[in-house]
């Protein structure tokens, strides 16, 4: 499984980004898909992740209601809309998947097997 993540950049407080993951190599029908992110000097977290079949999602409380995660089926892609952008997004965002995951580990990066390349997101003041 390959993934690969574009739509990071610079943006001001307030904005927006979406972010894009495509992956490639498998089908993914069994998959949760997701994304984390990692500040300097910070451990990765768990940002939002959904199930690939019934379109599941779920959020870290510091993103809920700004940030929304979907997928595109027929092109084997998640996105990451980003909406009202805090200084305190600023990160490298990750974008992961799963064929295995159990549902209450899904926050854990541990419960990951494929990984992207990280996008820079840099939200300014």
């Amino acid at each position: 499984v390959q993934l690969q993540a574009s739509g990071g950049g610079l943006v001001q407080a307030g904005g927006s980004l979406r972010l894009s993951c495509a992956a490639s190599g498998r089908t993914f029908s069994s998959y949760v898909m997701g994304w984390f992110r990692q500040a300097p000097g910070k451990e990765r977290e768990f940002v939002a992740a959904v199930r690939w079949n019934s379109g599941t999602t779920y959020y870290a409380d510091s993103v809920k209601g700004r940030f929304t995660i979907s997928r595109d089926n027929a092109k084997n892609t998640v996105y990451l809309q980003m909406n009202s952008l805090k200084p305190e997004d600023t990160a490298v965002y990750y974008c992961t998947a799963s064929l295995r995951l159990i549902l209450s580990t899904i926050r854990l990066p541990s419960s990951y097997e494929y990984w992207g390349q990280g996008t820079q997101v840099t939200v300014s003041s």
